[in-house]
């Protein structure tokens, strides 16, 4: 008979096992950053720069892009630390059992060291490279998230409220980030992100209600007070989001910019309504979606037509003809 050819299968299969473990080990780290919920913390981020620069008339990539940096250094050592410290509860909800601190992927000790050494990198970097207030900011926001807010979800409902102030803190980061102080239009897109928290976090209690309770946290009152409890911390953060909004100051094509706004405001508030009278996870779902779509959209008006004359063509080159002579 022929030689037959020898295959080495052990060998040949355990470059792919060791790229495997390898991926699935890197996968594991990004995910305790939680991506999703910093996407959106870098968008809030950017427009409170980018308005606050177009304020002063100054704008500096340089500083931009070490905002965002040690904001996201920051966040993504809040989400870790934020594993590490639920990571048994994490593992009694179908939400979250999957998580690597959950799951046993990750060690404890791995984690926490993980999440300390982003955040403290983040907090030193931002004081370092951008200034004082913003990392200031970007710390106070993770000491309440992870001492205040963590704590009280299993204590009291009204964890929602409080876990809102820290949720609420991207746009300030980068206001003070970008002009060194903080001011009322700085404070006007605050209070938007403070309230499109409710609604959206209303969506997500509701369709995961039941991993919540299975797990102790208090994040929905049980009993007849769930009902009333999802109604005011629905409607009341939409409907107060439109005049707000409004409140900013655009300066050019305020009619668009108005009855912009107001159409958002709407269309969120109609998703907010159907939600509160049906309470079904659909209708839970089609709040959330909206909720993820409404903010960008409204931060992006914002950031398109609320900026000063500095960054059109126009008036940029006035200026520079104007120092030049």
């Amino acid at each position: 008979m022929p030689n037959r050819p020898v295959i080495h299968e052990p060998c040949s299969s355990a470059v792919p096992e060791r790229s495997f473990e390898r991926y699935t080990l890197l996968s594991d780290y990004w995910a305790l950053t939680k991506p999703e919920v910093n996407f959106l913390i870098l968008i809030t981020t950017f427009v409170g720069f980018y308005l606050a620069s177009a304020s002063d008339g100054r704008f500096s990539f340089a500083r931009l892009f070490n905002t965002l940096l040690g904001t996201l250094l920051v966040a993504s050592g809040t989400g870790a630390l934020n594993q590490y410290v639920e990571r048994k509860f994490d593992a009694q909800m179908r939400r979250t059992a999957r998580r690597p601190a959950a799951a046993g992927r990750l060690t404890p000790p791995a984690v926490l060291a993980f999440g300390t050494v982003l955040a403290v990198t983040g907090s030193l970097y931002l004081a370092i490279a951008v200034n004082l207030l913003a990392s200031t900011l970007a710390t106070v926001a993770l000491l309440t998230y992870l001492f205040v807010y963590t704590p009280l979800k299993r204590k009291t409902p009204m964890c929602v409220l409080v876990g809102a102030f820290p949720g609420a803190m991207p746009p300030l980061i980068g206001w003070a980030a970008a002009s060194g102080r903080l001011n009322i239009e700085a404070g006007i897109l605050c209070a938007m992100l403070f309230l499109w928290q409710f609604p959206h976090f209303m969506a997500i209690a509701w369709m995961y209600r039941e991993d919540y309770d299975r797990a102790g946290y208090l994040v929905l009152p049980k009993g007849n007070a769930r009902v009333p409890f999802v109604m005011l911390e629905t409607l009341l953060p939409i409907l107060a989001l439109v005049p707000i909004s409004i409140m900013q100051s655009p300066t050019r094509h305020a009619a668009i910019f108005h009855c912009s706004a107001a159409l958002l405001g709407i269309g969120f508030a109609y998703f907010g309504w159907k939600f509160v009278f049906e309470r079904s996870r659909v209708a839970a779902r089609q709040l959330l979606m909206a909720s993820i779509v409404y903010l960008p959209l409204l931060y992006g008006l914002s950031a398109t037509l609320c900026t000063h004359d500095y960054f059109s063509s126009g008036t940029c080159t006035t200026r520079s003809k104007r120092s030049e002579n």
